[in-house]
């Protein structure tokens, strides 16, 4: 086997498939005659599709669609990005969660700056060799901004070729992705890489959907689909079993004096790094505690009030959160390192809180109690 072969990055393996052979055109077709109208898409430039595909990462396309136009009026162009501060940065991301997207975000432009003179490189290794940029946003860059024949292989699309293919391997497993990459990659057409991979994600997205039957009925490529003749696609595509979320009870602290909040900056590495949050506490506090909490910090309550619990869930955890309102005094002495207390139209302007904490942020505005 030649090393184009080998290559998963998307260069096209010479013989894909025959029964498939109509299916780029078929998809092509179809896209450009239903596909959305995003952002991203009206306007195409390297750093708008860079910027567009780590935003979508892990979250979905109407909730990116406010955020991107924000995010680029802040950070126009990879310089500025590469120079951005931090705080400035985690508040234009702040919604989208995954702020490590962010960070990465930075440290790839300044690797581009670095590197590339500050030109997003066309080649799929070069944009692979970039920090937070994996096969796929490779790909998808590639293919989408300059016109490349890679493709660019994310869930939507493992899913529609596995269907496509009655595939029942699992997808998740690198044997079965790496064999449904190679497929897809075999097929991108020269002269429309990037209608054909967007098609796909879009065919996933629209038609061939998750965890809901695939809309067969209106499917351009029903005729070519393994799954549809075989009365299988909405079992497909096969996923193991994905690991269980850790439970970590939490006690939130919102204490206020006055019209300003006491926040605390979280450590540079680790869950949310490097953002503001209201002080919180590992278990379930009570009201003895959590005020004897706030007292450590130098702070004298004035009065508590019990906040309905919340939760949130991450990758690997979910916060089953209790939160208290605490009313303090005047802070007479300086605040521990890592604390700040704004006022509210500050807190809110300026300061990046996580989504996490979204129940308790709501809150900032209400009439303190009397």
């Amino acid at each position: 086997m030649s090393d184009r072969n080998r290559d998963r990055s998307g260069e096209n393996p010479d013989r894909p498939p025959a029964c498939l052979a109509p299916l780029p055109a078929l998809i092509v077709d179809w896209y450009r005659e239903n596909r959305r109208r995003l952002p991203w898409r009206e306007t195409v430039s390297p750093y708008r599709t860079l910027i567009s595909e780590i935003m979508l990462q892990q979250t979905r396309v109407e909730a990116v669609k406010p955020y991107f136009e924000r995010f680029l009026a802040t950070f126009p162009d990879i310089v500025s990005l590469s120079d951005a501060d931090d705080d400035l940065l985690n508040k234009a991301w702040e919604g989208l969660g995954y702020y490590s997207r962010a960070r990465n975000l930075k440290k790839c432009a300044r690797e581009i700056v670095d590197r590339f003179g500050g030109v997003i490189p066309q080649s799929y290794s070069d944009l692979l060799s970039l920090s937070g940029i994996g096969p796929y946003t490779a790909g998808a860059i590639a293919a989408f901004a300059y016109g490349q024949p890679v493709a660019a292989v994310d869930g939507n699309v493992l899913r529609v070729t596995a269907r496509i293919t009655a595939d029942s391997g699992d997808v998740l497993t690198p044997t079965v992705k790496g064999r449904l990459t190679d497929l897809v990659s075999s097929l991108v057409p020269k002269d429309a890489p990037g209608d054909f991979g967007q098609g796909l994600i879009e065919l996933g997205a629209l038609v061939c959907l998750p965890n809901r039957p695939p809309k067969c009925d209106v499917c351009p490529v029903r005729a070519l689909c393994r799954g549809y003749a075989e009365g299988i696609a909405e079992r497909l595509p096969v996923r193991g079993k994905k690991t269980e979320r850790k439970l970590d009870r939490r006690t939130v602290l919102v204490i206020r004096s006055g019209t300003r909040t006491l926040l605390h900056k979280r450590p540079a590495r680790g869950l949310l790094a490097g953002l503001w949050e209201f002080p919180n506490f590992s278990g379930g506090f009570s009201e003895k505690e959590a005020l004897d909490a706030v007292r450590a910090y130098g702070l004298e309550p004035l009065r508590v009030v019990s906040l309905d619990p919340s939760r949130h869930l991450f990758t690997h955890i979910e916060w089953q959160m209790t939160g208290y309102l605490v009313l303090v005094g005047e802070p007479d002495r300086p605040l521990p390192d890592g604390f700040v207390m704004p006022e509210t139209d500050d807190l809110l302007s300026r300061y990046a809180i996580p989504s996490a904490f979204s129940a308790y942020t709501r809150r900032l505005r209400d009439p303190l109690p009397r």
